[in-house]
């Protein structure tokens, strides 16, 4: 099951990781909309990151080496959908940040994300 969660978070942060470089005005109307749900806005998010962070969290449990680097990315998922849930109003106040001004920054998380596709996808083949 690790090599399929490699595969599956390869493919995953490569389709992020190209649409942050490529649509970064429609990830700021994105996050624009989610702050104007309020709330339930944040609870989006947090269904996102949640539900990502639990399937690697669940199928590749390892704690050593590169594949450290999935794990870690899926706890991180985890505890981001948690506090989404617990503490909405922090992911609220995250997303007053987001304004067309930063557009790189979503570019910039896209070229890491693009790395980590590639990470992960040597992983699943050579890993």
């Amino acid at each position: 099951m690790e090599q399929a969660t490699q595969v599956f978070a390869a493919i995953y942060c490569f389709g992020i990781g190209l649409s942050h470089i490529a649509q970064p005005r429609a990830w700021i109307e994105f996050f624009t909309w989610l702050r104007e749900k309020g709330r339930p806005g944040a609870f989006v998010e947090g269904f996102l990151s949640l539900g990502f962070g639990a399937l690697v969290v669940a199928f590749h449990n390892v704690w050593s080496g590169m594949p450290l680097i999935l794990t870690l990315l899926g706890w991180g998922q985890v505890l981001k959908g948690l506090a989404r849930f617990a503490a909405p109003q922090l992911g609220l106040r995250a997303y007053e940040h987001v304004t067309p001004e930063r557009a790189w920054q979503f570019q910039a998380a896209g070229v890491v994300l693009l790395a980590l596709s590639g990470l992960f996808a040597y992983l699943a083949r050579f890993g």
